[in-house]
């Protein structure tokens, strides 16, 4: 049983980094792993590349409630059923801002994903963008993400003749980065006219890879050990910067209006929107934050999931052509699929909740107490306190999801699995008020692709591949090839009508 909030004051939350000894009155009950080193902690077998996936490796041998420590700091990890369930009760618990997304605040601010919960334009902005991601809205970014679809198979294509395997990561990255770009923002990045990344692209990976390089140093020792990374990371984050402000300025200048509906795209929204209730509108730097929060998080978050499910795909033949034929029953020979359509396409859908349930690409969230409770009954936490919810475990819960939880199905999603489970074991874009504001554009988006690519190619995995996961604090695929062969029926679709 839940305890109860005895002391509900967000107002006096503490701010900063608090480490668990100052939130957690019996921490000494919760397990921690062995061989703790004065000073570095938990680091006996620990890779700085790879702290998600340690975590998961420690969470299978200590159980749904465990810590770490690392120079100083405790942290205490959450992936339990019943307790994830608890944390999700939004009147005793909120978004806690942790340690490596307030490492993105030098560049995305108090944006959506990085604001803290006092901050005032969290909830403006949310307030003015909510509806640029309505279902109108939503159809009309659509004929924007089935014109950049068309360009990746225009660059498959040309790949599949040449007798190359694609990049996949790097290619769902270019994907998704004009489709954010085109539905929100009417910016084309020119990714598919490249050999290497965009700039804007290597500076985004670099930002984000040195947020986490951060929580694997200690605090006074970063200015020495990483100071050029620091450097480097200055550069991306003037360079994210400029991008940005160039992109706005233009659309000051234009007047534009962009692809979506009445109201125009995000960035018109975020321009000229006033507040429905306020009537504030979004500040010069505010807009720049937001932009660079949704180029961000729009895009690589998505790039990651369709490169886990392209993988899955391609290693399970059997749930890849029952996905294929899906596609060609609903879709049957229409060239350009309409909005209406994509929904219809539930077994693709069931296996894109499947992928992101083994491999949710944004891998963790964190939630504080806003006064003192007990978590689950079994652990008493004061006002500030947080932990972190492993959602790759969480994921993995045999309780919930059966002893073959590390099992690849899709059929885990079928309506009646999904209603016999219980709530909040499932959360791959957050929780609350502040989870992830434009989840069902990445499911259409990525629905869409998945069912374009399935009519369009069989596709074929590299024997010697073993997965392995890139972790920037989202996960991707590393180093995944597949090979393509062309389906004779496939003669229409974007770019072969």
């Amino acid at each position: 049983m839940a305890g109860t909030t005895t002391a509900a004051a967000p107002a006096a939350q503490p701010k900063g980094f608090r480490t668990a000894e100052l939130g957690w009155p019996e921490l000494h009950r919760i397990p921690h792993p062995p061989h703790r080193v004065p000073f570095l902690g938990d680091v006996v077998g620990a890779n700085r590349r790879t702290p998600l996936q340690d975590s998961v490796r420690i969470a299978r041998r200590l159980g749904p409630v465990f810590r770490r420590r690392a120079f100083g700091k405790e942290f205490v990890f959450v992936w339990g059923a019943p307790y994830v369930a608890d944390l999700a009760d939004e009147t005793r618990f909120a978004k806690h801002v942790g340690l490596g997304v307030a490492n993105l605040r030098p560049v995305a601010g108090d944006g959506l994903f990085t604001a803290y919960n006092h901050e005032p334009n969290w909830q403006l902005a949310h307030d003015v963008l909510a509806p640029g991601f309505s279902r109108d809205a939503m159809a009309g970014y659509h004929r924007t993400m089935l014109a950049v679809t068309a360009r990746l198979t225009a660059h498959w294509d040309r790949a599949l003749g040449a007798g190359r395997t694609v990049d996949v990561p790097g290619d769902m990255t270019r994907l998704t980065l004009e489709t954010i770009a085109g539905t929100g923002f009417g910016h084309d990045f020119g990714s598919f006219e490249r050999d290497r990344p965009h700039p804007f692209v290597t500076a985004m990976v670099g930002t984000l890879g040195y947020a986490q390089r951060l929580n694997s140093v200690p605090a006074p020792l970063a200015g020495l050990l990483l100071r050029s990374a620091t450097r480097r990371n200055a550069a991306d984050i003037t360079y994210l910067n400029r991008t940005v402000d160039g992109l706005v300025r233009a659309r000051r200048e234009a007047a534009h209006d962009g692809p979506g509906a009445e109201g125009g795209d995000l960035l018109d929204r975020m321009l000229r929107t006033t507040h429905p209730r306020t009537g504030e509108r979004l500040s010069a730097e505010n807009v720049r934050r937001q932009v660079i929060t949704f180029l961000v998080a729009g895009h690589e978050t998505t790039s990651g999931a369709l490169s886990f499910a392209l993988h899955y795909l391609a290693r399970h033949p059997e749930v890849a052509a029952r996905a294929r034929a899906e596609v060609d029953r609903v879709w049957g020979d229409t060239a350009e699929p309409g909005y209406e359509q994509v929904a219809k396409l539930r077994y693709v859908r069931r296996v894109l909740d499947e992928t992101l349930r083994l491999w949710p690409t944004a891998p963790a969230y964190a939630r504080e107490a806003l006064g003192d409770t007990v978590l689950a009954g079994e652990h008493p936490v004061r006002t500030g306190a947080w932990a972190l919810v492993l959602t790759p475990m969480l994921h993995r819960d045999p309780d919930v999801w059966g002893p073959d939880a590390e099992e690849f199905d899709p059929d885990r999603f079928d309506a009646a699995a999904v209603r016999a489970r219980p709530p909040h074991v499932f959360k791959p874009f957050g929780t609350g008020a502040r989870a992830c504001i434009g989840r069902q554009f990445a499911l259409h988006e990525a629905t869409l692709v998945l069912g374009l690519l399935l009519r369009r190619y069989e596709l074929t995995p590299d024997p010697a591949y073993r997965l392995r996961v890139t972790e920037r604090l989202t996960l991707m695929p590393d180093g995944l090839r597949l090979g393509l062969t062309r389906r004779p029926a496939a003669a229409t679709g974007p770019s072969g009508r």
